[in-house]
């Protein structure tokens, strides 16, 4: 959703997203003709919670690399050649603490893991209700066992964990990412892991989505990749189905969206909406 389409549709009122992401959507583009922008923010934020879990548990315990190895030729190893490591007592960097990390910190309090995070748009008070402490990315980085992403891509983080920031990660570290491809460097991200600086990775999201059979990530064995669906399941799909339906109703009934994006276009749009549809949308 871009200028061009926008053109196109000079009665569109409002753009909804499938999901808490917001990055195929131009929101200036959309602000500056009065469109509302929402998404679906916390509607599948339990099953990537979970799944974030799972990726730090298998990447850990080696769980994708030994069922690999069960299902080749391979034989007579002692079983210690894949032995892995538990993650209670470790120390968990969330990259935001929406409505993803927040569930992570609750998950990983029940491994008695330390959890620290970072996110501009949340204060330190915030954070520690969270479950959290919050640190600077250098901190975080440094600090952290697994550094795992819930952020938004944007601007301000379209490759943030470059080969510097890989760098600054504790040697043994490992990545998971449930939130956008593009925020990590995916080369950087494959020197870091092939030089033995990082132990291992658990990557949801991809540059481009699916990576080709032949992407050099996919050749580590210490790497667990998955389709970009840690929100996808069920329950989540429901869930995410329900926010929509009850939202695209609601501002069809001129009720202010719960999960807007670009509240200030609020005024431009309820003018269009009533000249539009006939009647005022609520102000409050």
């Amino acid at each position: 959703v871009a200028a061009p389409l926008l053109e196109r549709a000079p009665s569109l009122l409002f753009v909804s997203t499938g999901g808490a992401g917001f990055d195929t959507v131009d929101v200036d583009a959309c602000t500056a003709a009065g469109v509302l922008v929402v998404n679906q923010a916390g509607g599948n934020a339990r099953s990537v919670a979970e799944h974030t879990l799972g990726l730090m548990l298998d990447v850990s315990k080696r769980i994708t690399e030994t069922d690999r190895v069960m299902r080749s030729a391979a034989r007579g190893f002692p079983r210690e050649d894949l032995m892995g490591h538990e993650i209670s007592g470790r120390t968990i960097g969330l990259v935001g603490i929406g409505h993803v990390g927040r569930r992570v910190a609750a998950l990983a309090k029940a491994f008695d893991m330390t959890v620290l995070a970072t996110d501009p748009y949340v204060d330190e008070a915030t954070v520690a209700a969270r479950g959290a402490r919050k640190v600077d990315l250098d901190e975080l980085l440094a600090s952290s066992d697994f550094v795992s992403l819930h952020c938004p891509r944007d601007a301000s983080t379209l490759n943030m964990l470059d080969a510097e920031a890989f760098a600054r990660m504790k040697r043994g570290a490992v990545l998971i990412t449930t939130c956008r491809g593009g925020v990590h460097d995916e080369d950087a991200l494959h020197a870091a892991l092939a030089s033995g600086h990082l132990s291992g990775a658990g990557l949801d999201v991809w540059a481009y989505e699916p990576p080709p059979l032949d992407h050099p990530l996919l050749q580590l064995p210490n790497v667990v990749a998955t389709f970009h669906t840690a929100g996808v399941t069920h329950e989540a799909r429901g869930q995410m189905a329900r926010f929509a339906s009850d939202q695209a109703i609601g501002l069809l009934r001129g009720r202010r969206p719960p999960r807007m994006i670009n509240p200030q276009a609020w005024p431009a749009f309820a003018e269009r909406f009533e000249r539009i549809l006939g009647f005022a949308p609520d102000q409050a």
